[in-house]
């Protein structure tokens, strides 16, 4: 029986460093829950980029449009291509071109040593909520130009687009999580203070908000809400904002539960394959010497395979990073000692026992 089609592309730097953790820690998992994948390894990275000019085909994406379940990719970024061509089409390209309009980024305080936050009085801080991205408009749709360029009269233009079917989508899917997840309370970010176009965001989560009368629609401008994550993470139990807001918010969010090296993140469009990435950076220095944080790659993987509705596997996936983290395997960039992969092996261990 054929099993699950996942397409790898491991990326630059530690980028395959971290993958082939995740994979092997993946391979436990499905041993152990009864469930096999069929993993495809595409060359896409700064080598290939280098060596063909290549960066990822139109064949390549529309086979990951239509013959995969799930891609898995991992850090992209080389000082060898210093304008980044080939991450921007990977990533942002893929994003785009398959229409993944939902980025999710889980925050989520695995363990109360990774808090910068400290507060003795009140105890044991509880952090879990998710941001809930746009990720198909805004103002990454790169629209705009430049004029005069190279000149002391240089002007650069960036223009933001919102369409209600986009606003609207993404506010939806994040009300349809909050109510499957029983939360109670969603908490929308704009900027419609000083932003005439981002009125649209207020009006849409209003009308959709109320066909969930369960939830309680929570509205706040973007500062107001970035001073209140570092004040009061705890009281947050999801987010959901445009395309720019949400890639500051979720990097700021990430810096309370731990940093990106332990962020997991999920690109989707429902009854679509999905597209998983940790978020950290490809740390070029830091590649081949064994010290890359792979729990990130790991808690991205867990996602995988939760889409895929193997949530056992999942469970025992991120339930083995929190022990991981309890005993102290960690990488030096979280205190500990161990290498890549001798955190991947203790979890993959774990994960079978």
């Amino acid at each position: 029986m054929s099993g699950d089609r996942i397409a790898v592309i491991a990326g630059d730097g530690i980028g395959p460093e971290v993958i082939e953790a995740a994979l092997a820690v993946l391979d436990a998992a499905s041993r152990r829950f009864g469930f096999t994948l069929d993993v495809e390894r595409l060359p896409y990275s700064a080598d290939h980029y280098l060596a063909t000019r290549e960066t990822i085909p139109d064949a390549a994406v529309e086979h990951l449009r239509t013959g995969v379940d799930a891609i898995l990719v991992g850090a992209l970024g080389d000082p060898r291509v210093p304008g980044n061509e080939h991450a921007r089409d990977i990533l942002l390209g893929l994003r785009f071109r398959l229409d993944l309009f939902v980025n999710l980024r889980p925050v989520t305080l695995l363990h109360p040593s990774l808090c910068p936050l400290k507060d003795p009085a009140a105890g044991p801080r509880v952090i879990d909520f998710p941001i809930f991205r746009e990720n198909t408009e805004g103002i990454y749709v790169g629209a705009g130009g430049g004029l005069r360029v190279g000149t002391p009269d240089e002007v650069q233009l960036a223009e933001e687009v919102h369409t209600r079917k986009g606003v609207e989508r993404i506010v939806r899917y994040a009300f349809e999580w909050a109510k499957a997840n029983g939360r109670t309370r969603l908490t929308m970010a704009d900027k419609a203070n000083a932003v005439p176009a981002h009125r649209l965001w207020g009006r849409v989560f209003a009308e959709v908000g109320a066909e969930y009368p369960g939830i309680a629609r929570e509205h706040r401008y973007v500062d107001a809400l970035a001073m209140e994550l570092v004040r009061e993470p705890e009281r947050f139990q999801a987010i959901v904002t445009q395309n720019l807001f949400g890639d500051i918010l979720s990097d700021l969010a990430a810096g309370l539960v731990g940093g990106l090296g332990i962020s997991p993140s999920a690109n989707l469009h429902p009854g679509r394959a999905g597209l998983f990435e940790p978020v950290h950076g490809s740390a070029p220095p830091m590649a081949g010497k064994d010290v890359a944080n792979p729990f990130a790659a790991i808690l991205t993987a867990a996602m995988m395979v939760r889409e895929l509705r193997h949530l056992d596997a999942a469970d025992a996936l991120e339930s083995a990073v929190r022990a991981a983290l309890a005993a102290g395997v960690t990488t030096p960039d979280l205190g500990g000692k161990c290498g890549t992969k001798e955190v991947a092996r203790w979890v993959a261990e774990r994960v079978t026992h």
